[in-house]
């Protein structure tokens, strides 16, 4: 069946422009604009070609739901709007099917977004890709090393409240199916030097916070630290607390997070004591004092944070001492050792503290590649991750070292974005057969080479300036640059371009400048020298290598006196110029996608627009030049399968379908619109427009043909609507009509019937009364007749017997006085006989004395007739009910202390209710019998005492014992090895079930149990015994009284005793022979 399908794409209902290459006009202010109206709208994502554009909204949006994920997974680039998951998920499809390694590549300065996106593309890998426990595994441990590399490489900065100092590289190892195999993670550039000192407002890395704030007070004992920040001269106190961060709640993520990563519990303790120790390097202070030969020496003034730093670290406090008073320099054979000045001392302080932390670092990026790594052999594809500190260029020529470095590694990606641009675009027109034109851009390459060159580039003088023997200055190395570099174009100094003598007044003294692709930085010179050296003293790596902690004395291997190397380490700036070779190296052989990270403001504040802010970071960033290369041949292409779905519905011919091929239905579409041939070309698979204003039009066009087709459709539904209507109204009036008539006859017969019903019983009543007249009649003349002749008769009788009246008249006078006595007599007693209760025993009195024995005769007799009556109401139920109670009386009545309490408790039986809870249907199906009782009973231990729960249960035939929570049948007795009941005369309920000895049941002896209905139990347990064995249960009442346990006999006694639990009795087996239990 043939199916119109409308999909969604990057030009429904757009919001300014979602791709900014149809931008137009194109310049900086239009692609500010259009980035605020988005950010306005919470679209914090937009498209230059395959680049996205992300802009840190400071606040949550819904926009990362698993329903998002489901959205764009397997989804076309431009079939939605802009999202980092679009991203993310053509990244992840090309590795998958297309066998491309890939990289993704985000930039953008301190507190644009950087840290958070590398998180949604792991995570949206994580979600798309296969699932299974191994590939679980490698996922959470990918995701979770963020946390352990965030809390030791993340600070607050005045920009970021978790700003990433350090450059991360992860590349995850797929299979061929696209599950995760591993990852290996490569850092750059750590801040080192944010551990001895931050800038005002900033804190120091996270995790010192963290585990001062989270840390238990056990471990802060065990690491000799106090809970309070401003005991440590390494962590500023003015920005010590963050808003909206629980420092206590991340210090408990980041153990959980290193016990999923691999890390051991030794090694997590080994890292956090190494941490400690950085903490107390910073308290360690000096005092100068003055030598014998007039040289100043330093010294230590309080010895005690030195000490346990000792005690933490495992360092002789003697060698640790004299590595911060004396320097010793070895040239050849000879060894030289002066003293150090107090600033000598802090510097090797501060560097012991930098490098400790540094080299920790490192290794735990290592451990954590440990733990990662892909384990197979087999072939991988890679994604690599790429979050990176962005261009970075501070005010009031703050810039140092640290900015210099930085800018290079983004000089060196600005060059690779270029060009895989540019090859990306040129691949792409050659595939699909449209002629290549040249394309004019800025090549930083000048500017690369102005600071890597190897003879003359910056960081190869600074190198130089380093190993020059005498005295190297910051000053020296200026001038150095003065020399060499004045008269390149993009550098500039207080000397002048042009002439080395004509000084140029609108650069500080000891500053330079360079004319970055983002713009021009001015850097302080101060600093330069010391941080590219990253001089530790030797003495200080030796006194780390003699360290009994086994992770410090690894991470000083050339502190090892057997393997001494005089030649100097690399500087910091030749290490970070191969790392950044590498990874250009590493980039190259990947596809890149880009993320541009842009920061909205500088108050990290939500729904905050700063345009200059924003007109800066574009310029930085090359956002401009971006959209000019990327438009510079033709702005906008399509596939033609969904060129042709889109705008279908604009030409006759391929609406509504298209039988042909999808080029040749496009073909018809733009000439029926009569497009200019110059603003569009045909490709292999796709069409190219040259200019977005032809985009637009056929958008325009698009929305006015949508319009309509929206009317037609309209008018067409509302007619099928109306005719739908009138045919169900004409349908249901005659259906209404039909059962209206249908009421009507009905109504009308039962009102002729209602009326001939009354009639008829007017008739009826009418002879009814006639006959009963007349019978009535009859009656009162029969009964005239009858009073006449008593009345005759009478006469007639009396005048024949009068003449014997006299001579009987006392005897005939006491019999009819003691008869009317009689009758008054039983007549009263008819309204004076009590309720018909077999229990009430009130009985009127005697009203007179020869009627004694009558009216005690008949109090007999109507108690007999009562107590039938009351028997005869019972059903055969509640006969056994009080036949057992009976029962219990007889048994237990004046001799067991508990038995009146269960006189008004009905006996129940199956408490339980066995045949009604699924979770007993696996005993329920083990016994067939018939279920007596079935209750929870407190099964006495026959060792130790102690009560454990069984369900007890009694059969026609046998009894068991189960476990409460699984079922199980733990013991089966049959009642025939049943012999004796023993039990206390006490208000308790513990009683003993004696075996027959020999018996396989008793093989481990009595039984020993605790019940709240002992009394109902021990009367069923009698009464079916007696039934299935025709012999009575001996019934043992008594307050000691012997058990068997194995070959022992155990003398059970009761004693009186506080209860915890309230009325239940506790046992305690006292030895061998005894046994208490102390009762209520």
């Amino acid at each position: 069946m043939a199916k119109m399908e409308v999909k969604t794409s990057l030009l429904d209902n757009m919001i300014g422009v979602g791709d900014m290459v149809l931008l137009e006009p194109l310049n900086e202010e239009t692609v500010i604009n259009n980035l605020k109206k988005r950010f306005d709208h919470s679209e914090i994502y937009t498209y230059i070609g395959s680049v996205v554009i992300s802009v840190n909204p400071y606040r949550s949006l819904p926009i990362y739901s698993p329903e998002k994920v489901e959205d764009y997974r397997n989804r076309n680039f431009y079939e939605l709007s802009p999202h980092i998951f679009a991203l993310s998920d053509e990244a992840y499809r090309s590795l998958r099917d297309q066998d491309k390694d890939q990289c993704i590549l985000i930039t953008g300065e301190s507190g644009a977004g950087k840290t958070e996106a590398s998180k949604l593309v792991m995570s949206y890998v994580a979600a798309v890709c296969g699932k299974g426990a191994e590939v679980n595994q490698v996922k959470e441990q990918l995701l979770q090393s963020n946390p352990v590399l965030e809390a030791f490489g993340n600070a607050k900065t005045v920009r970021n409240d978790n700003s990433s100092r350090f450059g991360k590289y992860m590349d995850i190892e797929f299979d061929f199916k696209g599950d995760p195999l591993g990852g290996v993670i490569s850092n750059y550039l750590l801040e080192k030097s944010r551990v001895v000192k931050q800038p005002r407002g900033e804190r120091n890395f996270h995790v010192f916070y963290q585990l001062l704030s989270g840390g238990s007070e056990e471990l802060l004992n065990k690491l000799k630290l106090e809970r309070d920040f401003s005991r440590y001269n390494y962590l500023s106190l003015d920005s010590a607390k963050v808003n909206g961060v629980d420092d206590a709640a991340n210090f408990r993520t980041v153990r959980n997070a290193m016990q999923i990563v691999g890390f051991m519990d030794h090694e997590a303790e080994s890292v956090l004591e190494v941490v400690a120790a950085v903490l107390k390097l910073g308290n360690i202070e000096f005092k100068p004092e003055s030598r014998v030969n007039g040289l100043d020496e330093s010294k230590i003034k309080d010895k005690n944070e030195l000490k346990e730093i000792c005690e933490l670290t495992g360092i002789d406090q003697s060698v640790l001492e004299r590595a911060f008073s004396f320097r010793t320099v070895e040239a050849k054979q000879e060894k030289v050792s002066t003293t150090l000045n107090v600033a000598q001392a802090y510097y090797a302080r501060d560097a012991l503290a930098k490098n400790l932390y540094s080299r920790l670092f490192s290794w735990l990026v290592n451990r954590i590649n440990e733990s990662i790594k892909a384990q197979t052999k087999v072939r991988k594809k890679v994604m690599g991750v790429l979050d990176i500190y962005g261009f970075e260029i501070f005010e009031n020529a703050d810039n140092s070292f640290e900015q210099f470095i930085i800018n290079y590694c983004n000089e060196k990606l600005q060059q690779i974005f270029i060009e895989l641009t540019l090859k990306e675009e040129q691949e792409e027109y050659i595939r699909e057969g449209i002629e290549w034109t040249h394309i004019e851009y800025f090549n930083n390459a000048i500017i690369c080479d102005l600071i890597e060159n190897n003879t003359n580039g910056i960081l190869a003088m600074l190198d130089e300036e380093c190993l020059r023997p005498g005295t190297v200055t910051d000053e020296t190395f200026l001038e150095k640059l003065n020399q060499v570099c004045a008269t390149h174009q993009h550098f500039e100094s207080r000397m002048s371009k042009c002439s080395r003598f004509l000084n140029d007044t609108s650069l500080p003294h000891s500053c330079f400048r360079i004319q970055h692709y983002a713009g021009k930085v001015l850097y302080q010179v101060e600093g330069f020298v010391d941080k590219n050296n990253d001089l530790l003293y030797r003495d200080l790596s030796q006194a780390m290598w003699k360290a009994s902690h086994a992770l410090i004395k690894s991470l000083f291997p050339e502190g090892n006196p057997a393997k001494i190397n005089l030649k100097r380490p690399p500087t910091a700036g030749s290490q970070f110029k191969a790392s950044v070779a590498t990874l250009m190296k590493n980039l190259q052989t990947k596809n890149p996608n880009y993320i541009r990270c842009i920061k909205p403001n500088d108050k990290k504040a939500a729904h905050i627009f700063n345009e200059g802010l924003v007109c800066h970071q574009i310029r930085y960033l090359g956002l401009l030049e971006n959209v000019r290369v990327r438009r510079a041949g033709y702005a906008f292409r399509q596939a033609y399968e969904p060129c042709l779905e889109r705008y279908k519905m604009l030409c006759k011919q391929t609406w509504p379908h298209w039988k042909g091929p999808a080029r040749a239905g496009v073909e018809v579409l733009f000439n029926e619109l009569e497009i200019p041939v110059e603003e569009y070309s045909f490709g292999r698979s796709k069409i190219f427009i040259r200019n977005p204003r032809t985009l637009f039009k056929l958008e325009d066009l698009r929305k006015q043909r949508l319009e309509d087709l929206a009317t037609l459709i309209q008018k067409i539904y509302r007619g099928w609507k109306c005719r739908t209507h009138f045919l169900l109204m004409r349908k249901s009036q005659i259906v209404i009509a039909a059962w209206y008539r249908r009421y009507a006859q009905q109504k009308r017969y039962q009102q002729i019937k209602s009326s001939a019903l009354v009639i008829q019983s007017y008739i009826r009543g009418w002879k009814a009364r006639k006959i009963l007249r007349e019978l009535k009649h009859q009656k009162r003349c029969q009964e005239a007749a009858t009073t006449i002749a008593a009345y005759w008769h009478g006469t007639q009788v009396r005048r024949e017997y009068r003449k014997f009246f006299r001579a009987n008249a006392g005897k005939k006078i006491y019999e009819f006085t003691l008869q009317r006595i009689m009758q008054k007599y039983f007549l009263e007693m008819k309204n004076k006989v009590p309720s018909l209760s077999p229990i009430d025993k009130n009985w009127p009195s005697r009203p007179y004395l020869f009627l004694d024995s009558t009216h005690k005769e008949l109090k007999r007799i109507f108690h007999l007739w009562r107590c039938k009556k009351y028997r005869d109401q019972f059903t055969d139920q509640q006969k056994l009910i009080y036949e057992e109670k009976l029962e219990a009386s007889e048994l237990f009545k004046d001799k067991k202390a508990l038995y009146p309490s269960s006189v008004g408790q009905p006996f129940q039986g199956p408490y339980l209710e066995i045949n009604k809870n699924p979770k007993y249907k696996k005993l329920k199906d083990a016994i067939e019998e018939k279920i007596i009782i079935a209750e929870v009973v407190n099964k006495i231990n026959r060792a130790n005492g102690k009560s454990t729960n069984r369900i007890f249960l009694l059969t026609n035939n046998n009894l068991l014992l189960a476990d409460q929570k699984s079922g199980q049948i733990k013991s089966e007795v049959p009642l025939v090895d049943v012999t004796k009941v023993s039990m206390s005369s006490q208000n308790d309920g513990f009683f003993a079930i004696h075996l027959k000895e020999g018996s396989e049941a008793a093989s481990k002896g009595d039984f020993l149990f605790s019940s709240d209905h002992l009394i109902e139990m021990a009367t069923k347990l009698y009464r079916t015994t007696l039934s299935q064995t025709k012999q009575k249960l001996n019934i043992e009442i008594s307050d000691e009284f012997l058990v068997q346990f194995r070959q022992d006999k155990v003398c059970v006694k009761f004693i009186q005793g506080n209860q915890k639990n309230g009325s239940v009795p506790t046992c305690k087996r006292k030895n061998n022979r005894l046994l208490e239990v102390a009762v209520p």
